[in-house]
């Protein structure tokens, strides 16, 4: 299989997920983030000792956004055309099979990743055979 153009290393700033205001509060509230808009809100305001919000500076280098840890980037395939765009490319993206995808179609779509030599991620996923 095809190696990974050598990358800098990935540096993530934040991998911790922002939570959402009262949310340890009230069971009524998720955790999943929303940005407070209260005309009071001390957390809009960003006041000292309150929960960070998203903002700019917790983005990542564009040189390694979306990088996966093995070196490659990622595309979804849904059959064997879509694997012609990436023949010049298998060294900067390797290739996940769409779950939608049939087993008779992944088998096809596994044989010719192989033979242009592009990396796929989950080859072996509904192709394994049942022992008996």
């Amino acid at each position: 299989m095809a190696k990974p153009i050598k990358s800098i290393d990935i540096v993530k700033k934040r991998t911790k997920k922002f939570v959402r205001v009262q949310s340890d509060r009230f069971m009524r509230v998720g955790e999943s983030w929303r940005k407070p808009r209260g005309i009071d809100s001390r957390t809009r305001r960003r006041f000292k000792g309150t929960r960070p919000q998203p903002k700019i500076g917790y983005g990542s280098n564009n040189k390694t956004k979306n990088l996966l840890p093995s070196g490659f980037r990622l595309h979804t395939v849904n059959n064997v055309s879509d694997l012609k765009p990436l023949i010049m490319l298998n060294r900067k993206y390797c290739v996940e099979i769409a779950s939608s995808v049939c087993s008779r179609k992944r088998i096809a779509i596994v044989n010719r990743a192989k033979e242009l030599d592009i990396n796929v991620i989950n080859a072996s996923a509904r192709v394994r055979t049942e022992a008996n």
